[in-house]
């Protein structure tokens, strides 16, 4: 027996085909989510808190003090002067650094 699918029956066994899918991936989505929210914490700065500054994007670029395994993996503390939205804050970077732009995303930052 030959069978082919023509047509209608075959948009509505793709339908159903990915019905079941998304089905199935829902519960390990959920199971992936809890476990990743277990690792994750809100973190609330303030104006004139004072934070480090992760170096890492920049190591290829800039080089603070060492070389290689000893080079910092953050720098400062420099103390936040505003804040332009929940994620992103300007920070008042020291003399080295002032070429750089000063604006940060919150994941940039760890706290005093």
């Amino acid at each position: 027996m030959n069978f082919k699918i023509h047509g209608v029956d075959l948009v509505k066994e793709t339908k159903e085909n990915v019905k079941v899918i998304r089905e199935c991936l829902n519960p390990a989505s959920d199971r992936q989510k809890s476990y990743s929210d277990l690792k994750r914490k809100e973190i609330e700065y303030q104006v004139s808190d004072r934070v480090f500054l992760k170096v890492s994007p920049w190591k290829k670029v800039l080089r603070f003090g060492r070389k290689g395994k000893l080079s910092p993996r953050l720098i400062g503390p420099y103390k936040i002067t505003e804040r332009f939205r929940p994620v992103a804050f300007r920070l008042a970077l020291s003399s080295e650094l002032e070429k750089r732009h000063d604006v940060f995303h919150v994941s940039m930052l760890r706290r005093y």
